[in-house]
C-alpha cells in the first residue's frame, strides 16, 4: 500500500475543530493528502490547529474544491462513506475490503480516495452518486452515527495497517510443522513418565486439539518444545541422583 497515493476528502464538514482532529487521524496512520469540497475561509484556523496539534502541517497543504467530482478527477476511484443502505447506494464494502481494493489501485501508482460527508447530515444520494463505490463501518444500531474524525481514524487505520503485514513478525507455522511440535512435547511427556506407552496417541490428539487452535508462531511453537525438553532433562536429572 502506498499512503502517499490514499486522498481522504471532507465533503463541507461543518465543525472546524473536527477538521484538525480528521488531520491528527490522518498524521496516525501516516496519511497526508487532505481535499476539502468547501472554502478555507468558511473554517476557523485557530480552532483547526488546537485539534490538529503537530498535524497541522496538513491543514496548511489542504485543497479546496467545489465539488467531489472534482476533488477526486485525478484518483482512480472515490469510495463514500455511509451508514444507510438504499437504492442508489449499492453494494457497500467493509473497510478491510475497501482496503484490499486500494491496495491493487496504489500498488500500481494510482490514487484512491475515501469521501467522508457532512457531520449532520452524511453524504446525500446525489453526493454518492458522484463516488464510484461505497463504503460503510458497522455499529451499533443503539447509536450508529460516528463522529467524522472517528470515521476517518477507523478506515485509515484500515489503510496504514496493510503496510506493516511485513514488520508484524507473526507467521502461523503449518499443521505439518505443527505435528513436530506434538512429538517433541510428547516424547518429553514419555521420558518424564506421564503416560504409558498406550497412552500416547490419546496425549497427541489432546496437544493437537489445543494447539492447531492456537495458530502458534515459529518463535512460540520452540519455546513450548524448549520447556518440556528442559522438563524431561530436569526429570532426568533427578532420577540419575536418586
Amino acid at each position: 500500500m502506498n499512503l502517499d497515493n490514499i486522498v481522504i476528502v471532507l465533503c463541507h464538514p461543518d465543525e472546524s475543530r473536527n477538521v484538525g482532529a480528521v488531520c491528527r487521524g490522518m498524521a496516525n496512520n501516516n496519511i497526508h493528502t487532505l481535499r476539502i469540497v468547501g472554502k478555507r475561509e468558511d473554517y476557523d484556523d485557530e480552532k483547526v490547529r488546537i485539534l490538529a496539534i503537530h498535524a497541522a502541517y496538513i491543514w496548511e497543504n489542504a485543497e479546496f474544491y467545489s465539488s467531489i467530482k472534482e476533488a477526486t478527477s485525478d484518483c482512480v476511484c472515490a469510495a463514500g462513506t455511509t451508514r444507510r443502505r438504499g437504492k442508489k447506494r449499492g453494494m457497500l464494502l467493509l473497510p478491510e475490503e475497501f482496503t484490499e481494493h486500494a491496495e491493487q489501485i496504489t500498488a500500481n501508482n494510482g490514487k484512491a480516495a475515501v469521501v467522508f460527508g457532512n457531520e449532520r447530515t452524511g453524504l446525500t444520494d446525489e453526493e454518492l452518486l458522484e463516488c464510484t463505490l461505497g463504503v460503510t463501518i458497522p455499529s451499533s444500531e443503539e447509536f450508529a452515527s460516528l463522529n467524522l474524525s472517528h470515521a476517518v481514524q477507523i478506515i485509515s487505520y484500515h489503510l496504514f495497517r496493510s503496510t506493516q503485514k511485513e514488520y508484524s513478525g507473526y507467521t502461523p507455522i503449518t499443521l505439518e510443522r505443527l505435528d513436530k511440535t506434538i512429538k517433541s512435547i510428547t516424547d518429553s511427556l514419555k521420558e518424564i513418565g506421564f503416560f504409558s506407552v498406550t497412552g500416547r496417541p490419546q496425549m497427541e490428539n489432546f496437544w493437537q486439539n489445543i494447539l492447531s487452535r492456537s495458530a502458534l508462531s515459529e518463535g512460540e511453537a520452540k519455546y513450548l518444545e524448549m520447556i518440556f525438553d528442559k522438563a524431561a532433562g530436569f526429570s532426568k536429572k533427578n532420577k540419575i541422583q536418586k
